[in-house]
C-alpha cells in the first residue's frame, strides 16, 4: 500500500473550466500545465483575467512528507503539485497545529509576486478569510504558511450532494460578498474564487482561502479585479441554488447549462429556487456591464452586490421538526378551564332534603364499631408475638458463622458474580508511530473530547483496505486510563463507514512505548463496516496504558480535509472496566 502522502501529483486537465477561463489560458504561456488544485479550488479564471510573469521554472523543490521548514513546519502530505510550486499539509511543531503551505524555488518567475501578495493578505486580519500566518523566503525557497481548516467542508463537496436550501445560499452570498468588498476597499482581490476556495465551517460561517495568493501562483491579473470578483461570486450563487455551473462547459465537478440556450435564471433551471436569489444571481453575472437580469441593474463590484443582498427580505433559516406527539389525554388546563370554578348542577326540588344520621350512631354502625375493635385487639396481639419471636432468634444469628448473600446462578450450577461495566476515564493520549511518521499528533484529544463532531483523522492510502506491513504496519493511539485498569472493552465513533475497519488493543508499558507492536499483550481485536467499533475482552486485563491500533481501514471519497482513498476517523472513545 503506497501512503499518498508521500507523493501527490495533480494530472493536468482543462476540460472543466468555462469559456471564460479558455479566454484567459490562451494568453498563457506555451507549455504551463493547468490542474485542479485539491487544496484551493478548481483551475478557474475568470472574464478578464490573463497571465503573467512567463512561463516558471520547471524544477521543483525535492521535499518529501517529514520535511522541515525554518525547523517548525513539517510537511506531512502533498495536495498539489503544479507550475513549479507544491501545495502541503503540514505541522507546526512549534504550536502545535496544522497548516497548509505552498512551497516554490526562489527563483521561479512569480515568487516575488507570491510573497507581496501574502504579506499584504496577512495584513487584512480579516476572519472571514483563511489567515496568511508566515512568508518567508531562505535556503532558494519561498514558502506561504496558512491556515487549515480540518472540519471545514468545501463548497464542491456540498454542492455534490445537492443543492443548498435558501438559508444557507443566502448566508453564502451574504458573506462572501461583504467579505470581497472588504478585501477591495484595502486593494486586494481574489480572482480565483471557484466552489473549492469557499469553505462552510461547522458552524456556520463561510471563509474564503487563497485571498490574492491563489491568483499570485498561477499568475493570473485581471484588469478589472473588482467585476471578476463579484461575476465569481454570482457563479457561486447560481451554483448553490442549481447544482449547475452557469456555462456551457462542466466545471467543479457541476454540469454546465445545455449548449446554445444562453444564461438563463437559476428559477427556470431548477423548480422551488427562491426568486430573490435568483435575481442577485442574475444581476452579478454582467458581462461587459450589461445585467442579464432585464429587471435590475447590474452588480459590477462586490460591495453592490453586498447592498443588494441586504436590500432584499432577509431568509429566515427553516422551523426545526420535531416528532408527532403521542396521543395523550386533555387535561383540565389544555380543556380551557383552568381557574374557572367547576359549574354546580342545578337544584331539582325545592324542599329540603332530611339529613342521614351520623355514620355510627345508626344499629349497624354500632355492630361495625365493634368489629373493628375486635380487629384491632387481635393484630396488637400477633404483633407482639411476633417481635418477642424475634428478640429470642437474635443470639441464633449472632453464632451463624456465614451470613446468607444473593448470587446469580450460571447454567452449569454453579455460583457467579454478575460484572457491571464501569466507565473508565481517559487521562491523556498521544498519537503512537513506530515508523516516524505519525498521522495527526495534534488532534488526539479529539477522540476523547466528548465532542461528536471532531475527529482524528488519519492519513489516506492508494492501497486498502488492510495496511501493506512493508509499506505501514499499523496507526494508532495510546491512551492513559491515570492508573492500572481491569480493561474489559472500548466503544469507538467512526467516521467513514465501508469494508472495513480493524481495530486491535495492546496492553502498553507508557504513553511512548518503546518496543513495538509485536512485544505487547494484545488485549482483545474488532471488525466494523459502520459508523461504530464495539471492542470487548474475554476477561478483564489490567494495564494503565492501551493502544488502539488500526491497521484496516475503508474506501472514502474526497473531502474538505483530504484526497479520496483509504482512510478512517475516529471520535467519542471510551473504555470500560
Amino acid at each position: 500500500m503506497a501512503e499518498r502522502s508521500t507523493a501527490a501529483v495533480d494530472v493536468a486537465d482543462n476540460s472543466g473550466d468555462d469559456p471564460l477561463t479558455a479566454k484567459a489560458d490562451k494568453a498563457a504561456a506555451d507549455g504551463v500545465a493547468e490542474a485542479q488544485d485539491t487544496a484551493d479550488g478548481s483551475a478557474d479564471n475568470t472574464d478578464g483575467e490573463r497571465r503573467t510573469g512567463g512561463q516558471p521554472s520547471r524544477v521543483t523543490p525535492e521535499l518529501h512528507s517529514g520535511h522541515k521548514l525554518a525547523k517548525r513546519y513539517r510537511l506531512e502530505e502533498c495536495v498539489t503539485r503544479l507550475d513549479g510550486f507544491s501545495s502541503w499539509r503540514a505541522v507546526d511543531e512549534k504550536l502545535r497545529r496544522a497548516v497548509g503551505v505552498h512551497v516554490l524555488p526562489a527563483n521561479h518567475p512569480r515568487a516575488r509576486s507570491v510573497l507581496a501578495a501574502a504579506r499584504s493578505s496577512a495584513l487584512l486580519g480579516d476572519p472571514r478569510f483563511v489567515q496568511v500566518l508566515d512568508a518567508v523566503e531562505e535556503n532558494e525557497l519561498v514558502y506561504v504558511v496558512h491556515e487549515w481548516l480540518p472540519d471545514a467542508t468545501e463548497l464542491t463537496a456540498l454542492l455534490a450532494a445537492g443543492p443548498l436550501e435558501p438559508h444557507d445560499a443566502y448566508q453564502l452570498v451574504s458573506q462572501v460578498s461583504q467579505a470581497m468588498a472588504a478585501a477591495h476597499r484595502e486593494g486586494l482581490a481574489h480572482l480565483r474564487l471557484t466552489p473549492g476556495a469557499v469553505l462552510r465551517t461547522s458552524s456556520g460561517q463561510w471563509r474564503i482561502r487563497g485571498l490574492a495568493v491563489n491568483a499570485a501562483l498561477r499568475g493570473i491579473s485581471a484588469e478589472r479585479p473588482q467585476r471578476t470578483d463579484t461575476e465569481a461570486i454570482g457563479a457561486l450563487l447560481y451554483a448553490a441554488l442549481t447544482q449547475r455551473w452557469p456555462y456551457e462547459d462542466d466545471a467543479h465537478g457541476l454540469s454546465g447549462l445545455p449548449k446554445g440556450v444562453g444564461l438563463i435564471a437559476p428559477d427556470q433551471v431548477r423548480a422551488g429556487v427562491h426568486r430573490g436569489l435568483s435575481e442577485i444571481a442574475m444581476r452579478a453575472l454582467a458581462n461587459d456591464g450589461a445585467t442579464a437580469s432585464r429587471q435590475e441593474p447590474a452588480c459590477t463590484t462586490p460591495d453592490e452586490l453586498a447592498k443588494a443582498v441586504a436590500a432584499m427580505p432577509r431568509i429566515r433559516p427553516p422551523e426545526p421538526e420535531f416528532p408527532a406527539p403521542p396521543d395523550y389525554q386533555r387535561t383540565t388546563y389544555q380543556q380551557g378551564t383552568y381557574g374557572r370554578p367547576k359549574p354546580r348542577p342545578a337544584a331539582t326540588a325545592t324542599q329540603p332534603t332530611p339529613m342521614p344520621p351520623p355514620p355510627l350512631q345508626s344499629r349497624t354502625g354500632k355492630a361495625l364499631k365493634w368489629a373493628v375493635s375486635a380487629l384491632l385487639i387481635a393484630a396488637l396481639g400477633l404483633g407482639s408475638w411476633q417481635v418477642a419471636d424475634k428478640l429470642l432468634d437474635q443470639p441464633k444469628a449472632a453464632e451463624d458463622p456465614k451470613p446468607r448473600q444473593t448470587t446469580s446462578t450460571s447454567g452449569g450450577g454453579g455460583q457467579q458474580k454478575t460484572r457491571v461495566p464501569v466507565p473508565l476515564k481517559i487521562q491523556e493520549a498521544r498519537e503512537y508511530a513506530p515508523d516516524g511518521s505519525p498521522q495527526n499528533v495534534n488532534d488526539v484529544q479529539k477522540t476523547y473530547d466528548n465532542d461528536s463532531g471532531s475527529y482524528w483523522r488519519t492519513n489516506y492510502f492508494l492501497d486498502g483496505p488492510e495496511l501493506e506491513p512493508s509499506i505501514k504496519q499499523g496507526v494508532g493511539i495510546v491512551y492513559d486510563l491515570g492508573a492500572d485498569k481491569d480493561v474489559s472493552g472500548v466503544s469507538i465513533g467512526l467516521r467513514y463507514g465501508g469494508p472495513h475497519t480493524t481495530i486491535t488493543l495492546y496492553a502498553a508499558d507508557s504513553l511512548s512505548p518503546s518496543g513495538s507492536v509485536d512485544t505487547m499483550k494484545k488485549i482483545a481485536s474488532g471488525q466494523s463496516s459502520g459508523t461504530s467499533l464495539q471492542v470487548s475482552t474475554k476477561e478483564p486485563v489490567k494495564s494503565r496504558y492501551v493502544l488502539l491500533w488500526m491497521t484496516a481501514m475503508p474506501y472514502s471519497a474526497q473531502d474538505g480535509y483530504s484526497g479520496a482513498g483509504y482512510k478512517q476517523a475516529i471520535t467519542d472513545v471510551k473504555f470500560t472496566g
